[in-house]
């Protein structure tokens, strides 16, 4: 039986004859910057362990806080600033994220880099969670997959090209320069989201209620389940790319390094590509994509004797990975456009979630059974997570 709470709703209705692309460029630098500066300590671990005093893996947790207070934030940054316009809430994430990549530069302990990373894994789950909102009203609800395009290519190309410039430019400067750059443009990019963005008021009624209500609905339980298996399986794999490169016979690392920028370079064209059909054919690719992943996942493992098979395996696999935040937020834009905060929240929660199992239970797989093992496993709920997926949308809503 369904239960459906009798809440008001707010849809946001202003489609405009043209999007305004000023607004969605600044959403893309956006997603750009968060993502570069959640990664910058992954290429300058040793810099800042010894700046810090602490051992690598010590200042390797400067990542995984920022995962944990995402987890915490998504499902509840609607439910903090329930009446805050949501252009006003991100101008203040983006002022947060400069603070805390700032502090960063400045901190003299750990302890102090930690406390800060909190504020910026705050900023990065407010982004996802009420970008969905933002790109609906900017480009309308007909059009969302095409507007939430932008957010997803800014993080494609902070995988390609941020993390790596920040590890050229810790070569150069200090790594504290680093931060304090990336800190300095962040707060600069807050003055743009408040020109370009139009006003964006909040949902009403935001509650835990609207929460578990959303995700009761006629398959959306089943569709967000699928979500939370796609990205698994995804992570359970990818987490240990290099493992099941370093398989193939007389493999260096230039040629690891180059297949890692093939995969990116993939997810940069599966953004555009499916990002311009997206909101006619989300169904379809919510099916076809983690199909396709499972495939490239097995690919890599089956063929490590052929540079040439596990380079074409990798790009499919970053094609279509890269857009499963477009296909998944556009399933929510058509499937719930009286609940895209609610939504959005829920893919956040689902995404920081699943990375957190994976980072979990991938290391003690592969340590207990091999990283081949753990590619079919992860294969396996690839197609799992698809197979829900399209059971979801066969549920009417």
């Amino acid at each position: 039986m369904t239960t459906t709470a009798p809440v008001p709703v707010t849809v946001p209705t202003t489609t405009a004859e043209r999007m305004r692309y000023g607004g969605l460029i600044a959403l893309m630098l956006m997603s750009f910057l968060l993502v570069t500066a959640e990664f910058l300590p992954n290429g300058m671990l040793t810099e800042m362990a010894d700046g810090l005093g602490v051992t690598p893996g010590q200042a390797g947790q400067t990542v995984t806080v920022t995962a944990l207070v995402g987890l915490l934030v998504a499902p509840t940054v609607g439910l903090i600033f329930p009446r805050l316009d949501r252009r006003s809430l991100l101008v203040w994430m983006a002022l947060a994220a400069g603070a805390s990549n700032l502090i960063v530069a400045i901190a003299p302990n750990l302890v102090l880099v930690l406390l800060a990373r909190f504020l910026l894994g705050a900023a990065i789950s407010a982004f996802w969670s009420m970008s969905i909102t933002v790109a609906a009203r900017i480009a309308g609800p007909d059009r969302i997959g095409r507007a939430v395009m932008f957010t997803t290519a800014g993080t494609s190309l902070a995988t390609v090209a941020g993390v790596p410039i920040g590890v050229m430019l810790s070569e150069v400067l200090d790594w504290r320069a680093v931060f304090a750059l990336a800190g300095v443009v962040t707060t600069l990019l807050a003055i743009a989201l408040r020109t370009l963005l139009p006003s964006v008021p909040a949902a009403q009624a935001s509650s835990l209620r609207i929460l578990v209500d959303t995700i009761r609905r006629p398959g959306v339980g089943l569709g967000f389940t699928g979500h939370v298996l796609v990205v698994l399986g995804h992570f359970l794999a990818y987490t240990y790319i290099r493992l099941a490169l370093e398989r193939m016979p007389d493999v260096d690392a230039g040629t690891i390094v180059l297949l890692l920028a093939l995969f990116g370079a993939g997810g940069l064209v599966g953004n555009l590509v499916i990002g311009l059909i997206v909101d006619r054919t989300f169904a379809l690719f919510a099916v076809v994509g983690p199909i396709a992943i499972a495939a490239a996942v097995l690919g890599t493992l089956l063929f490590p004797g052929s540079i040439a098979a596990v380079a074409i395996a990798v790009v499919a696999w970053g094609f279509f990975f890269s857009s499963w935040l477009i296909v998944v937020n556009t399933w929510v834009g058509h499937r719930m456009p009286d609940r895209l905060e609610a939504g959005g929240s829920l893919v956040v929660v689902g995404f920081q979630g699943a990375i957190m199992l994976a980072a979990g239970v991938g290391g003690i797989l592969v340590d207990a059974l091999g990283v081949e093992l753990n590619y079919v496993i992860g294969a396996a709920i690839l197609v799992l997570g698809a197979v829900l997926f399209g059971a979801s949308n066969r549920v009417r809503s």
